[in-house]
């Protein structure tokens, strides 16, 4: 999950790569749409579902339900948690309508993991370990110490994290929280630490803040410099416009969408930074594995002897994760990823009887802990030694992607069916981390921009009419993506065309019905829904306070770097120092070449060279300025901001700091 922080000057984003990443980053509040805004699957969608539920496993699904209920203390069923704004934000009764059987617009295999995702309550994993489900998108897991609680991955937001932790506390007996372990650096899996302790009480110290080494700094900036672009993608990765309904938003593949409430960090006071490190707190002993660059840049699993149980994190899941997130990230590392698997399942498995995770349902028993960690461990190494297999017989990333297989033994394992992540972009992302965007084609070296090779597309296939009886006549016989391509074309070469947009928003939105994969289909649909509506734009600053406290300086000025107007920077070399007086941080800024650097000094007498100005003020000044609540007024007449030298180069200097484009277009020009 992420959430963009609109600073002014300045666009922050603090996200979940969700997801998680979940990065995503969303609200439950629904733009207002309804099942009339979709159409009903057509006789190819019919077709494509009539096969896909031939595959079904009716004995597995049985059983995979049983399991996801298994453990049940307690259940609120009208439960419904109202954010900062009094608004819900949480509220699993929207999706009761995947009780009924999957509907001719969904997968029939995602539509049952969006039922098992949605089941909510307190659950007992083992005597002594609990967790809370489906109060977010991932899970909180509790384990009980002497006199405590241990906390495992407070959730998104503090108002679900506060309801689940009351939930807690009413079903089991209330105790005070011991210390709190952040497995790793989304913020569904930390966002929400005060709504089970205090602000107050996380600065003091007094309860433990376990996390993995670089947690704080990959928390924070995974997302700050492509915050904007990231946030706008993730909208339709998501599919946060879109109604939660049988033609909309069903799942993300790894829970419903994430609770979009008050979101904040705490400082760690233990870091786990190497495989075997130890601690006991509380009465419970700990066995740590230091994970990064597997599922997240920083990341830890933890084993619990005394209860043979093991916390997986997000190294493991109930599905094909992503190797690359649709909303836009660094890929991550396949073989690591896979490493870390078969690191956990040899140092732990032979002591593990139960197995629990940041999402889904547990998996219990010896020999199928060893199957299910077999299938995750391999799912990844089969992924990237095939692609670059097929790589080396001259195959390109698209080619690959409609190439690749999965042998029977995976194919026919539940836990690794696409449905968050899947084969086809999993595949382009280890070509892509190996050789970049170029396919070693000549002609994709430089290619016309989208819009003008539109135009020549439509004008060669005999204009728009043309374009369109042909993109009807895909539709007709079933090559829907043939029919898609072809939309895309004519709405990027007439894009006041209704009948264009029409087109390509049948086109999309049958890809979407048939999709596996919860974020393929919001992404289809939530381009189906924007050529309809246009664009929603949602803002999430008032809830993310928490995070905008938390970011270091220093990535301040690393975004509005990222935030400047080149060509008219370049016109004019620029150089000032900001003295923090509340922080104790000096940091000079140089323009030049239109491009912008910054370096931290000990104090602003180590500046070097000439400064059209010297800025004193105080951080908290600072982020008034960034989010515009303060003004020209307030830098002349505040104590908390000074100006030694030329105020027009500085005013000059923010003019240049453009604000990012929430709503850009994307299934339009």
């Amino acid at each position: 999950m992420r959430l963009i922080l609109s600073a002014g000057a300045v666009a922050l984003a603090v996200s979940l790569s969700a997801c998680s990443g979940p990065q995503a980053d969303l609200p439950v509040q629904q733009a207002g749409t309804d099942e009339h805004s979709f159409s009903p699957a057509d006789t190819t969608t019919l077709a494509a579902q009539a096969n896909a539920a031939q595959e079904v496993d009716a004995e597995r699904q049985s059983l995979d339900l049983e399991l996801a209920e298994r453990g049940l203390l307690a259940r609120e069923p009208d439960l419904a948690i109202t954010g900062p704004d009094g608004a819900v934000i949480w509220q699993p009764g929207r999706y009761d309508f995947l009780d009924a059987p999957a509907p001719a617009t969904a997968h029939p295999d995602l539509w049952h993991q969006a039922r098992l995702a949605n089941l909510h309550g307190l659950y007992e994993v083992t005597p002594g370990i609990y967790q809370v489900r489906g109060y977010d998108l991932s899970n909180m897991s509790i384990i009980a110490g002497e006199t405590g609680w241990i906390i495992i991955d407070p959730l998104t937001a503090a108002e679900t994290a506060r309801a689940a932790m009351h939930l807690v506390n009413r079903e089991l007996g209330e105790r005070p929280v011991a210390a709190i372990i952040f497995t790793h650096s989304h913020i569904d899996h930390f966002g929400g630490v005060e709504g089970v302790a205090s602000a107050e009480d996380l600065a003091s110290g007094d309860i433990r803040i376990i996390a993995p080494e670089h947690f704080t700094m990959e928390s924070i900036s995974e997302n700050v410099l492509a915050g904007a672009v990231m946030s706008r993608r993730a909208d339709y990765m998501f599919g946060r416009p879109l109604p939660a309904s049988p033609r909309g938003h069903v799942s993300t593949g790894l829970g419903p969408q994430p609770a979009y409430g008050s979101v904040s960090i705490a400082p760690v006071t233990d870091t786990i930074s190497r495989t075997g490190q130890t601690l006991v707190i509380d009465g419970v002993e700990m066995e740590f594995q230091h994970a990064p660059d597997s599922e997240a840049k920083a990341e830890l699993t933890v084993y619990f002897p005394q209860f043979r149980a093991w916390c997986g994190a997000e190294i493991v899941s109930r599905t094909l994760h992503n190797l690359y997130t649709l909303r836009g990230a660094q890929v991550r590392d396949a073989l690591a990823w896979s490493a870390a698997i078969e690191e956990a399942r040899q140092r732990f498995g032979p002591r593990t009887d139960v197995i629990f995770n940041s999402h889904h349902w547990p998996v219990w028993g010896q020999a199928e802990s060893q199957r299910y960690l077999a299938a995750q461990r391999d799912i990844y190494k089969y992924i990237h030694d095939q692609t670059l297999r097929l790589a080396s017989q001259g195959l390109t990333p698209d080619e690959i992607a409609q190439t690749i297989t999965l042998p029977e033994s995976l194919a026919a394992e539940a836990s690794v069916h696409g449905y968050y992540g899947t084969l086809r972009h999993n595949s382009r992302a280890v070509y892509q981390r190996y050789f970049g965007w170029y396919d070693a084609v000549p002609a994709h070296l430089d290619p016309i921009p989208r819009a003008q090779a539109a135009e020549r597309y439509v004008s060669a296939m005999g204009g728009l009419d043309s374009v369109l009886d042909a993109v009807e006549t895909a539709l007709d016989t079933g090559e829907t993506r043939w029919a898609a391509e072809l939309a895309q074309h004519a709405v990027f070469a007439s894009p006041d065309s209704a009948t264009a947009r029409e087109a390509l928003a049948r086109a999309y939105e049958q890809l979407g019905y048939r999709a596996r994969s919860g974020p393929w289909r919001d992404v289809y649909l939530t381009g189906a829904f924007e050529l309809r509506n246009g664009v929603e734009i949602f803002n999430a600053e008032a809830s993310a306070g928490g995070l905008v406290r938390a970011i270091p300086l220093d990535l301040y000025f690393q975004a509005m770097s990222v935030r400047l107007d080149g060509p008219r920077a370049a016109e004019r070399d620029l150089q000032f120092v900001f003295d923090f007086t509340d922080t104790g941080e000096t940091f000079q800024v140089m323009i030049e070449n239109g491009v912008m650097r910054h370096v931290q000094l000990e104090n602003a007498g180590a500046a070097t060279g000439e400064s059209d100005a010297v800025i004193t003020l105080t951080r908290t000044f600072w982020l008034r300025l960034l989010a515009r609540d303060a003004g020209l007024a307030d830098m002349l007449a505040s104590e908390d901001f000074s100006v030694r030298g030329d105020r027009l180069a500085l005013m000059r200097f923010f003019s240049l700091l453009e604000t990012p484009e929430a709503g850009f277009p994307i299934v339009t020009p």
